[in-house]
């Protein structure tokens, strides 16, 4: 009764304050840019939809202005019926940068500040207040609270946006959704996207009505390869189309031109519809170009060629360029600096945009250039819908993305760039138009894109299960098996019984597939379980610092930094890090603590330049260091007391033994037969270990290198992190051990 009243007053304080902001000059000039939405048309349609029934799909065009205003519109609604404080909202994001700058942008329409009745919370950051009560959070921090929080005790609403990209979390999260709706008939679920199978998921959860919003954006022109080569005169020949990734990178150039053995479904499509395809409506020139067109290619040059035209005859506007992956954008990024035109900083202001990056570097992208230089933006595929560069006029879409697919027959993941789907592609595109009349350049032909599916392949269906499973079995779901059987498109027996068998090797199952005291802890934590095992292995055995350390840089981008024009200076400053060891690991603890210790002298910018290492990701390092010691100190495994758990932090033998309990099963037998090694795993499945790798801790110099081989000789295994086919197979994270 006491927290009734508690409740009621606050409520009529945030109602005041409401109003108050709505009749203010301020407010008032918001509240008509917000009406202008299409969204704002639907809105009594909407919220009697959501409060008459349990489940809503709702689908909304680009601009429409889903994201930020159907969860106001519930917040604004309960507030203004006097129960403002009873209303608990969350909304779901696939990504960091989307919840975030979301957050930021509904809490400045509400006229607060961040943190107050509107925040965010991502994996190490967060904003929010004991007043927040429309919280946006990426999928995984939700699955995070229903670890603890079975019945989301309080939660009024949950918004699942951007569930067309039916990602690993954003599908486990809807099995769990549905499980818990019966026991929850007050809670309202509405699932939320730009392009979506509506009728798909409205089955799922037995026939849930469907709303669309249409969008306001305007008119973009799409222009198709045939139509980029009859525009710009370009000329495609057999060489000018193969991509440089620079001499560290010889062999991901040279691999171009090797056949492909083994093609994928889609990409015989692509080749079928090349092959019936008529263009004789288009000139000579431009016939011999498609003629010479390689579809495996990114297309470097052509891409610049692209831009070049954009600069020179296009009207003003940003430019957003869709990659697959970093290496292709810092490739790109470098080659288009050393060009005349498009490396002129008083003319073209580069910018990258990619998940790994420091969220400071990704807010770089929103910021307008200065008068006359064109912003341009490469991008990878989170730029299609999680945010939105209102100054995008121009497109330019490679028409590939990196997806990470899973071999279920030799257990190993695949991390290649695939064409995408044609509601990506229709994503991609309306990513311009946002401000003015847009135009879309794909690089490649209509008939390619006539041959793409119509939507991408869940994660759930192309990724190893490993995580998800141990989730699964500490929120008490039940048989693994069963539950996922239960999702909207259930993935292959044989990788889920791979998963378990899996989890059953390091002990986070036993026989009977019920969760260990090993893989409740496992659980806890936001690291894939075999790294969990080995921060669990480091506090048990009292050498906890560096291992902790390898955990956090494992979970993080490589802080080790290869700048295209230093890579000799780059290698050398790596090796010194890691003397005689050849450890990925041992070179990232010493670089970890070499960090901390100029950061104390106040010299860790120097210290960063001067050894190539990204400060950004150091500093992610230390941040994830603090939240995995928090959680182990609130599980009791960390002893409060540093020394008692450091105790044995100097015994680098027991710190390599850590590492090899923690990766098991990642061993390979390393066999040298000069100038070649082979690393064959338990499964006899053998792997060449490309000499990059072996040179990133060795002198270039040809005889020293040599050398070095035969040292390497001396040990027997090596620790992988993992090993992923990416064409041909590369090993992530290594570290030689004697027997």
């Amino acid at each position: 009764m006491l927290m009734e009243k508690i409740l009621q007053r606050r409520s009529w304080r945030m109602l005041n304050s409401q109003r108050s902001w709505q009749e203010s000059p301020e407010g008032i000039k918001m509240l008509n840019s917000r009406r202008s939405l299409p969204a704002y048309k639907e809105k009594d349609t909407l919220l009697s939809a959501i409060a008459h029934n349990q489940v809503m799909i709702i689908s909304g065009e680009t601009g429409c202005g889903k994201t930020t205003q159907l969860p106001q519109y519930v917040l604004e609604s309960m507030i203004e019926s006097g129960r403002g404080a009873f209303c608990n909202i969350i909304c779901t994001q696939p990504r960091r940068i989307s919840a975030m700058t979301v957050a930021d942008r509904v809490s400045t329409e509400r006229g607060e500040n961040l943190g107050e009745t509107v925040g965010y919370k991502v994996r190490l950051e967060g904003m929010k207040g004991k007043n927040t009560h429309l919280l946006f959070c990426t999928s995984g921090i939700l699955l995070r609270r229903l670890l603890g929080d079975r019945d989301l005790c309080g939660i009024t609403h949950v918004f699942v946006d951007e569930i067309h990209e039916r990602g690993m979390n954003e599908d486990f999260l809807l099995i769990v959704l549905k499980d818990l709706l019966p026991r929850r008939r007050d809670l309202r679920l509405i699932l939320m996207s730009a392009t979506l199978n509506a009728e798909m998921f409205s089955n799922y959860f037995g026939g849930a009505p469907t709303i669309h919003i249409p969008g306001f954006t305007y008119p973009v022109r799409a222009h198709f390869l045939e139509d980029i080569l009859e525009k710009t005169g370009y000329k495609l020949t057999s060489f000018n189309q193969i991509d440089d990734y620079g001499q560290d990178k010889l062999w991901k150039t040279q691999r171009q031109l090797l056949q492909r053995k083994r093609k994928s479904q889609i990409t015989t499509l692509v080749e079928d519809a090349l092959q019936t395809s008529n263009f004789d409506t288009y000139s000579a020139r431009a016939r011999d170009s498609l003629a010479n067109w390689t579809p495996e290619c990114i297309g470097f040059n052509l891409i610049e060629a692209v831009l070049c035209h954009i600069c020179r005859k296009e009207r003003p506007g940003a430019v957003l360029v869709f990659m697959t992956g970093w290496d292709d954008i810092s490739c790109l990024r470098d080659q288009l600096k050393a060009h005349p035109l498009l490396g002129d900083p008083n003319k073209v202001l580069q910018l990258t945009c990619h998940g790994s990056m420091a969220t400071s570097e990704q807010k770089l992208i929103f910021v307008k250039p200065p008068p006359n230089v064109r912003k341009i933006v490469l991008a990878t595929n989170m730029a299609e819908a999680s945010i939105t560069i209102n100054d995008i006029v121009f497109v330019v879409d490679c028409g590939k993305a990196k997806e990470t697919t899973y071999d279920a027959l030799n257990n190993t993941p695949c991390l290649l760039p695939s064409w995408i789907s044609k509601a990506s592609a229709r994503q991609r595109r309306g990513r311009a138009g946002r401000v003015q009349p847009g135009e879309c350049y794909h690089l490649y032909p209509k008939c390619v894109f006539d041959a793409f599916a119509e939507y991408q392949l869940p994660e759930l269906l192309r990724t190893p299960l490993n995580s998800l499973c141990l989730q699964i079995k500490s929120l008490q779901l039940g048989s693994i098996a069963h539950f996922l059987a239960s999702s909207l498109q259930p993935p292959e027996p044989l990788a889920v019984q791979n998963a378990v068998e899996f989890l059953k090797m390091i002990g986070a199952l036993d026989d009977k597939e019920n969760l260990t005291n090993l893989g409740g802890y496992l659980s806890m934590l936001p690291v894939d379980p075999k790294l969990g095992k080995m921060l669990i292995m480091g506090a048990v055995f009292h050498c906890f610092s560096p291992v902790l350390t390898v955990v956090s840089g494992l979970s993080v981008r490589d802080p080790f930094l290869l700048p295209q024009d230093k890579k000799d200076l780059a290698g050398t400053a790596k090796s010194r890090f890691s003397t005689k060891d050849y450890s990925d690991h041992m070179a990232l603890i010493r670089a970890y603590e070499g960090w901390k210790d100029a950061d104390r002298e106040g010299s860790a910018y120097e210290y960063c330049w001067r050894n190539f290492l990204s400060a950004q990701t150091l500093q992610a390092i230390h941040s994830l260091r603090k939240q995995f010691s928090f959680i182990l100190k609130d599980a009791g495994i960390l002893d409060e007391d540093a020394n008692t758990c450091n105790s044995l932090s100097h015994n680098q033998s027991l710190v390599r033994a850590i590492i090899c309990s923690g990766l098991f099963p990642g061993i390979c037998s390393v066999v040298v037969t000069c100038p070649l090694i082979y690393c064959i795993n338990l499964s006899t499945f053998s792997v060449l270990l490309h000499m990059l790798n072996i040179r990133s801790f060795c002198s270039i110099g040809r005889n020293l290198f040599h050398l070095k081989l035969w040292m390497m000789a001396r040990f027997c295994f090596m620790l992988i992190l993992s090993m992923q086919n990416t064409k041909l197979f590369r090993i992530h994270g290594w570290c030689l051990v004697r027997k």
